[in-house]
């Protein structure tokens, strides 16, 4: 067959020459692999890492200058005052599954953590991984600690599985020394140098993630050559790990509405196949919904979680799992030339004590005073946080413009059953006082947030009226559900990013963690 002089040069085109050598590479980098897989060992490893080291005593001596603030548990125990509480993990992050007997050591027990310069005063194993492994964590394992060390069993350990351990401990700062010696039979235990919370051990050694890399980079080449001379749509992106399908119902809070329903339709835009509806009828009457549904269900826990502004004691059938900060402002119309007020003269105005502003050295105008109805968990952390627990007044009127009894001569006083109602009113009624969470009330133009006690609102410091907002479920979503991928979308995942949008610091983050825990306690 003649080949001319124009077909040589079609042959010789740069697409052509690009193709030829990432072919060229891929089939390089295939053999390396292979070659890779039989000649170098698969070692075993065990990784450990700090993810939280936090004082948790007063005494200040201890610590790096970062860490100023102290929980102060244990302030009246001298001996305690400088504790501190440590998270540890360990996890089996080689290429091999570790058993029982891969461990080294020829006591009972197969690894020893090592807290320098600290005593630990007690343990407790958290996030097993898998259930049955906290089998192993029993004295007649190993299981035991001893001055700066805790002996742990010779627990086996499947590639990527993890455990945890909480620990307790005196005598030293944050930041001391830590660490966990002991021996693997073909392997080695190593600290990780990850500073994320929870990440997960890469799937492949480096030379496999060099090798697959090069093949990657072979693969996308070849096809850019290809779709270059063709009219090819794009695939679709596949939907993210964790992704779940199926129907979720979202009630409860009003004051974290926004947040939620920001959250959701993220969630059904990353994974498709998934529908999430979400209903603001308020914390408490979305919890009792949720106990009617899961006493209904027929078994496991249904497809529904409820938002409450603060903690719930309605069932014990109740998870609860904290998600973000919420600082509450209590505010008034611009009418009212106030820039603050304190605690007491709240009090005195929800108790009924004052019929006009002039109390307050403003003009006499009459107040008007607009509340939450009792279904709120807004108002219920009004009640405990700024009236000292009390409720005293019952509402008169619908609106706080007119009374329902036109003999009714005194204050007005109204309770209304969403976040944007009381805010409405309190901003088109004259001398209208009420209270809400301070993101939403910052979009509205005709009232303004007042100081309590001289503290602006804030999440973090002596603020008074402060809330966590918690998520509920009828016990433990099933693995793999809708609704525990949800949870872990709004706490870990993208939510996050919402929340701090809206003004609420996520508690699985640097800034909530701690104000979260101050919450809780």
């Amino acid at each position: 067959m003649h080949i001319g002089v124009n077909e040589r040069v079609d042959w010789l085109s740069t697409e052509n020459v690009v193709a030829v050598i990432t072919a060229l590479v891929g089939v390089v980098a295939t053999f390396a692999g292979i070659w890779y897989e039989r000649r170098v060992p698969r070692r075993k490893r065990i990784g450990y890492r700090v993810q939280m080291d936090m004082p948790i005593g007063s005494d200040n001596r201890h610590g790096p200058p970062r860490a100023n603030i102290r929980l102060g548990l244990f302030n009246d125990l001298p001996d305690m005052s400088d504790a501190t509480l440590v998270l540890l993990r360990i996890e089996n992050d080689g290429a091999q599954s570790i058993t029982d007997t891969d461990y080294t050591s020829h006591e009972p027990h197969g690894l020893t953590a090592v807290f320098t310069e600290r005593t630990v005063r007690g343990v407790a194993v958290t996030e097993p991984g898998d259930e049955h492994l906290m089998d192993h964590f029993t004295p007649s394992n190993g299981m035991a600690h001893d001055g700066g060390r805790i002996y742990l069993p010779r627990v086996p350990l499947n590639r990527g599985q993890h455990y945890k351990l909480l620990v307790l401990l005196s005598g030293g700062g944050v930041g001391s020394e830590v660490a966990v010696i002991g021996g693997i039979r073909d392997g080695k235990v190593e600290r990780n140098r990850s500073t994320t919370v929870d990440d997960k051990p890469p799937l492949f050694s480096r030379p496999s993630r060099w090798i697959t890399s090069v093949l990657t980079v072979g693969v996308v080449a070849l096809a850019s050559i290809i779709v270059t001379g063709e009219d090819a749509s794009p695939a679709p992106a596949p939907p993210p790990v964790g992704c779940a399908t199926g129907r979720l119902d979202l009630n409860g809070s009003t004051a974290f509405a926004p947040v939620t329903q920001e959250v959701a339709r993220m969630y059904q835009s990353d994974c498709p196949g998934s529908t999430i509806t979400v209903t603001a009828n308020g914390s408490e009457e979305g919890l009792r919904a949720l106990v009617q549904a899961g006493a209904k269900a027929a078994s496991g826990s249904p497809a529904l979680i409820t938002v409450s502004d603060g903690q719930s004691n309605l069932s014990t059938h109740l998870d609860k799992l904290a998600v973000g900060l919420t600082a509450f402002a209590v505010v008034v119309n611009n009418d009212v030339h106030v820039p603050g007020l304190t605690s007491e003269q709240v009090r005195s105005i929800y108790r009924g004590d004052v019929d006009s502003w002039r109390s307050v050295g403003q003009a006499d105008i009459p107040l008007r005073i607009v509340s939450r109805s009792s279904d709120s968990g807004t108002r219920e952390v009004f009640r405990q946080r700024v009236l000292g627990g009390a409720f005293p007044l019952s509402a008169n009127s619908i609106d706080c413009k007119t009374p329902l009894n036109p003999q009714d001569t005194g204050k007005l006083r109204c309770e209304l059953s969403r976040t944007d109602q009381v805010l409405d009113t309190v901003d088109d009624v004259p001398g209208a006082i009420g209270y809400s969470d301070l993101h939403t009330a910052q979009t509205h133009r005709n009232l303004h947030a007042l100081t309590l006690d001289g503290l602006a609102p804030s999440v973090s410091g002596p603020y008074p009226f402060i809330g966590v907002e918690y998520a509920y479920t009828y016990g433990q979503p099933p693995p793999g559900s809708l609704a525990a991928s949800f949870l872990n979308y709004l706490a870990r995942g993208r939510g996050q990013d919402v929340m701090r949008a809206q003004g609420h610091p996520p508690c699985y983050s640097p800034e909530g963690f701690r104000e979260c825990q101050k919450e809780e306690s």
